[in-house]
């Protein structure tokens, strides 16, 4: 088995052999973000190419030190470099041909094991926002998250309540519960409430100030620290 503390220092020194072409700056990233916004278009990303990929790896190299960073808080956490992490800027038109071609966020998910919920970073014009869970998950996804609600929604529960988890998140984000029991539940289970629910994530909104400013990796690893207990327990409920 590798050395844990041997693993880290090896991510670190590579990272550390990386010429960084500039440091991140989000405000160049916000900047280039609004102007995709006002001309979504192939046109002009073919024109604005090399902006693109200016900011687009200035962000994964940013998104690598978190990788580490987090990697040296969680003893568990699943190491996701930033070329994985980083999603695909252009939209999926075979899905949602009514789209436009490109998104106008930037976003990104560390502690990425297949088929888990990850540690999702969305920053973009509208809104920016640190978010973690399932929601609107698969129907067998969801039947092994109520199996654990059912099994233990008390930890859950506890979860959700403690005063600096709501601080961070307000809780669990609305969404349009089932009318009556989901099957295999009775209307009068202690959890109903939990129960009824089709996605279970949460999620703390961000100003472009909050991003730009110098703690924002201090920010993200309170973020994490704070979500880690709650993703944890969705992450076994369907894994196990």
């Amino acid at each position: 088995m590798v050395n844990r503390k041997i693993l880290l220092k090896f991510i670190r020194d590579v990272c550390n052999l990386v010429v960084l072409k500039e440091k991140m700056n989000f405000s160049t990233l916000y900047k280039f973000l609004e102007q995709l916004h006002k001309n979504n278009s192939k046109e002009w990303m073919d024109t604005h190419i090399g902006a693109y990929h200016s900011v687009r790896d200035s962000y994964i190299e940013w998104l690598d030190e978190m990788n580490i960073k987090l990697a040296e808080i969680d003893a568990n956490y699943y190491n996701t470099p930033g070329k994985k992490a980083i999603n695909r800027i252009n939209n999926n038109l075979m899905f949602h041909p009514n789209k436009p071609i490109y998104k106008d966020h930037f976003g990104a998910g560390l502690d990425q094991k297949s088929k888990q919920g990850d540690f999702y970073i969305h920053l973009g014009v509208s809104e920016s926002f640190i978010g973690g869970g399932y929601w609107h998950p698969s129907s067998k996804t969801l039947k092994s998250i109520r199996q654990a609600i059912d099994y233990n929604g008390e930890e859950l529960k506890k979860m959700l309540e403690k005063k600096t988890f709501k601080n961070m998140f307000g809780g669990l984000i609305e969404d349009t519960p089932l009318k009556t029991a989901p099957k295999g539940f009775s209307q009068d289970h202690k959890h109903i409430d939990l129960l009824r629910r089709k996605s279970f994530a949460v999620s703390h909104q961000l100003t472009q100030e909050e991003v730009m400013g110098d703690d924002f990796k201090d920010k993200v690893i309170e973020i994490y620290k704070e979500m880690l207990p709650f993703r944890r327990y969705l992450n076994q409920a369907v894994t196990v």
